[in-house]
């Protein structure tokens, strides 16, 4: 069996760029996205396999290779706008709020005289990180008014443009995290999640 196989077999992480060159080296598969390896089942060697054992026929695969693109569409899609409501909704609110705050601190400590220089800073990052969340946050909102004419065109779409900008959401809204004040910001934090208080 190890003969017969060990060209397949990994033992480090699958995950790792490590792998991609190892994969491509044995001259293996390594899709990178659910959208790349569903249209493996419709490959006519396997559509022979499934066939030659019963298991499903050529339009069955059709059928279940649609419903997967379907399923995949739908999930990007609502996780999208959940990302979208929860950044206008919460984060971009206490971002505002905290900005404010830190702003009317400068403010007053240059009035008496001090120099802030260090307060500005920070607010001038958080100004900056608050900006780059609205700026995502609209280009992915704009990204789901997407019309997709067929399933496969519509999921790779989504692939090479929503997922990348909801990663981009993602990095911003966790950065934003990290400096906005644990009685300011309104959703549970990692540490909460993982570690419950």
């Amino acid at each position: 069996m190890i003969k017969d196989n060990k060209r397949i077999i990994f033992n480090g992480n699958n995950y790792s760029a490590e792998w991609e060159k190892e994969a491509a080296k044995r001259g293996l598969l390594n899709h990178r996205t659910s959208v790349d390896a569903y249209g493996e089942l419709l490959k006519p060697d396997v559509v022979k396999a499934f066939e030659k054992y019963s298991v499903l026929n050529e339009r069955e695969l059709h059928a279940r290779y649609e419903v997967a693109l379907e399923q995949y569409n739908k999930t990007i899609n609502i996780e999208a706008q959940l990302m979208v409501l929860m950044a206008n909704r919460f984060i971009l609110p206490a971002a505002y709020r905290y900005q404010t705050q830190v702003a009317q601190s400068v403010s007053a400590v240059k009035a008496a005289g001090g120099s802030a220089k260090e307060a500005k800073r920070a607010l001038d990052r958080l100004v900056s990180l608050t900006e780059s969340c609205k700026a995502t946050v609209d280009k992915l909102e704009t990204l789901l008014e997407h019309e997709g004419n067929g399933a496969e065109k519509h999921a790779r779409y989504f692939r090479d443009k929503v997922v990348p900008m909801m990663a981009a959401l993602r990095e911003i809204g966790d950065n934003l995290e990290c400096v906005v004040p644990h009685d300011v910001w309104p959703l549970p934090t990692y540490r909460e999640m993982l570690f419950v208080r």
